[in-house]
């Protein structure tokens, strides 16, 4: 009999992996879903055959009758918050999979308190994008003791994920070092993009011609991202793809991380400075993808294109 799942967190990157394991994960009972927005967890469940979900109205319910609970929440404070109310049950003999991006330590504390309380802890931050999420596309990053991790993989490849980069028996942090670190990619591409395009502009090569060479060059997320500035998207939207708060929590965590580690990352602190700027002139609706908007504000050609 397969076990009871739970799922805690219903961000961009949470529907869509929630959604994938209903649609693919072969349960035989009804995915629990939480979120302290009970209407969008009411919202998700209308999307699927009834009898595929059932909707809680607390951690401690939603935790109290699953065998392996997924979490997938905003920042360090919600996770700890999430598991303080999730610990506060009998939760021996049960597993949770953590897939929130949060800083080593963080994980580190919350594996020792879960297993501290009888439960086991498998660490799996995810890399990809909100539609990576939908399509079933992320890359899985996984770290506990292995007999711990092989009761998470049957819901990554092949359900949440395309592809799984297994830490088994290595410490719980390795999973979130390579996150943290791997995010600062992402930063730092949409940041020499930003750039480049704004250079275009200003020179008169134009950005149309410096994203057909984006296009043959870099396939992928840096086309995707640089359709994103050219086409205005990233100061359009109602709600950001990739919030300015949570991506500025990652390059904190990965500033922090350099300099515990005796080194620096002068990329990140120029991205973190736009991120900045992004946060002033746009406040909860600032996207990752804004760094264009803040470098274009520098530049003096306004922080929104096409005006």
């Amino acid at each position: 009999m397969a076990p009871q799942l739970a799922w805690i967190g219903l961000g961009n990157m949470g529907r869509g992996m929630c959604k994938n394991i209903v649609e693919k994960g072969e349960l035989d009972k009804p995915l629990i879903i939480f979120n302290r927005t009970e209407k969008r967890a009411q919202d998700l469940s209308k999307t699927f055959p009834d009898g595929k979900t059932v909707v809680s109205t607390s951690i401690a319910d939603a935790v109290s009758k699953a065998d392996i609970i997924f979490t997938c929440v905003g920042n360090d404070a919600a996770i700890n918050e999430t598991m303080d109310s999730a610990l506060k049950g009998d939760v021996k003999g049960k597993v949770f999979v953590e897939c929130s991006t949060v800083h080593p330590d963080t994980s580190e504390a919350l594996a020792t308190k879960i297993t501290e309380a009888g439960a086991e802890f498998v660490a799996c931050p995810v890399f990809g994008a909100p539609a990576m999420a939908d399509a079933g596309q992320l890359v899985c990053v996984l770290a506990g003791p292995k007999a711990s991790v092989q009761k998470a993989l049957p819901y990554c490849k092949g359900v949440m994920g395309r592809a799984n980069i297994d830490f088994s028996d290595q410490p719980i942090s390795q999973a979130l070092k390579l996150k943290i670190i791997g995010n600062t990619f992402i930063i730092q591409m949409i940041e020499a993009l930003s750039e480049g395009h704004v250079l275009a502009e200003k020179s008169g090569l134009g950005v149309e011609n410096l994203h057909t060479f984006v296009e043959t060059m870099f396939p992928g997320p840096y086309t995707a991202y640089s359709n994103r500035m050219i086409s205005g998207d990233y100061w359009k939207r109602e709600e950001p793809l990739f919030a300015v708060d949570l991506a500025r929590k990652d390059a904190g965590h990965a500033l922090d991380l350099a300099k515990s580690a005796g080194t620096s990352m002068k990329a990140v602190e120029v991205g973190d400075g736009h991120l900045k700027v992004v946060k002033e002139l746009r406040g909860e609706k600032g996207d990752i993808a804004g760094i264009y908007g803040a470098v274009r504000h520098e530049a003096e050609l306004g922080f929104e294109n096409g005006k």
